[in-house]
């Protein structure tokens, strides 16, 4: 492990306290192509919020150098003295839902292009079982012009990481590794080993260690899928979700899944990677599509659920003002990829309904964007018709519902977060 130089390529929410970790005990190149990011890192600042700016000035290195410590650069240039290479780009899905590869396409193009011999590359990024070897290692070979388990080495280990999460960082949650040599695959888990405080599990391939990274989010998503589904069959028969779930609950190997938006680029993503690799062996999977359906479509549910609730409380619901607390894809977090409020916001615009977005987290700059929506991070001062809470930040909590309600007007709540009182009616 004394030799080891490792270059990371994506310095988000996976790539940076990884990149920031590594280096506490080994040199690390931490390379991004947004530069404008480059430089806020070099400052020591992380939008992401993930690395405080304490840890980060802990390890920064002004220079790439062999000694311990995290250097970023833009420069492919500066890659090349690295020995082991960490992919964390994202894997997005398209507006078909089709899994997009391009970003580790690109990344692969960018290692390769620097790899040498005896050189071993990661992928963390979420894909299919067979992506790394079947789709990343060909792109290697082709840029590299070295032969695959004879001249460089490849490796999967996927992220778990959990944005916003302060308890469960990126050290303390078990990590699962794999290498596409059984000599490989114990050097890897090695490295991971000597900073994950929580431990590693060696999977006895590549594919295994895809395979169990997909699963994972597959199986979140289809259990709250489910909890949607008896959100929408209590809402009928007038029963609280949160209290048939809190006696439910009291039994020991009972699931502690909530109702809500799926989004994000974990839960609301995974599944359709696995799907349509199932779909080129032949099979249809039902149940992991039908979960994604089911969440897939929350946001106009709730929307109709918010506009029933205007109605049945004479509150006109065309021009209606309504306030949306949250449009991030989980709470606490500035992260607004993926995310399912904005369903639901403009579902509320389709019913006439003007729509005023509150979020003390997200970049009113990157929502504008990414979906053309005005977002703001400070509460504005007028009353709303209706109110709607669609992430459980923990600023919410404080609010004075007193001064942003007409006399005549409605709150829903669709994570249950807030208190009952104050509540006309949760999901």
């Amino acid at each position: 492990m004394s030799e080891v130089k490792i270059g990371i390529i994506g310095l988000g929410y996976v790539g940076l306290p990884l990149a920031r970790l590594f280096s506490t005990k080994y040199p690390v190149v931490g390379f991004d192509i947004n530069e404008s990011r480059i430089e806020e890192l070099r400052l020591g600042e992380d939008k992401t919020r993930e690395v405080s700016k304490e840890l980060l000035d802990e390890v920064l290195k002004t220079e790439n150098s062999n000694k311990n410590g995290l250097y970023f650069s833009s420069r492919l240039e500066q890659l090349q003295s690295c020995n082991y290479f960490v992919i964390t780009v994202p894997t997005p899905v398209d507006k078909n839902n089709r899994p997009v590869l391009t970003p580790l396409i690109k990344a692969s193009e960018t290692v390769g292009s620097v790899l040498k011999k005896g050189d071993v590359v990661v992928y963390e990024s979420t894909v299919y079982p067979g992506a790394t070897e079947e789709d990343c290692v060909p792109i290697l070979e082709k840029t590299s012009g070295l032969k695959f388990n004879v001249d460089f080495y490849v490796g999967y280990s996927p992220e778990r990481i959990n944005p916003g999460d302060k308890k469960h960082t990126v050290d303390k949650i078990l990590k699962v590794t794999s290498g596409s040599t059984k000599e490989v695959g114990e050097k890897i888990d090695n490295l991971y080993a000597s900073v994950i405080s929580a431990g590693t599990h060696l999977a006895p391939s590549i594919k295994v260690a895809e395979a169990a990274k997909v699963i994972e989010n597959s199986q979140r998503d289809i259990n709250i899928a489910f909890v949607n589904e008896l959100a929408k069959i209590f809402g009928l028969m007038n029963i609280n979700t949160q209290d048939v779930l809190d006696a439910a609950g009291t039994k020991w190997n009972f699931l502690p899944f909530k109702p809500g938006l799926v989004g994000g680029h974990c839960i609301g993503v995974d599944p359709y990677y696995l799907a349509q690799k199932a779909q080129e062996y032949g099979y249809h999977p039902e149940i992991i599509l039908a979960g994604r359906r089911v969440n897939d479509g929350m946001g106009k549910y709730v929307a109709s659920e918010v506009a029933k609730l205007m109605i049945q409380n004479d509150v006109e619901v065309k021009g209606a003002e309504i306030l949306v607390l949250g449009i991030t894809f989980k709470e606490n977090c500035p992260d607004v990829r993926n995310t399912k409020a904005v369903d639901l916001i403009y579902e509320l615009k389709d019913y006439g309904a003007k729509v005023t977005i509150f979020d003390p987290h997200a970049n009113s700059e990157e929502v504008k964007i990414e979906y053309n929506l005005d977002s703001k991070m400070f509460l504005p001062k007028q009353k709303f018709d209706g109110i709607v809470l669609a992430v459980s930040h923990s600023e919410f909590q404080d609010l004075n519902f007193n001064e942003i309600k007409k006399d005549k007007s409605i709150v829903y709540d669709v994570k249950n977060f807030l208190d009952s009182k104050l509540v006309d009616k949760s999901l």
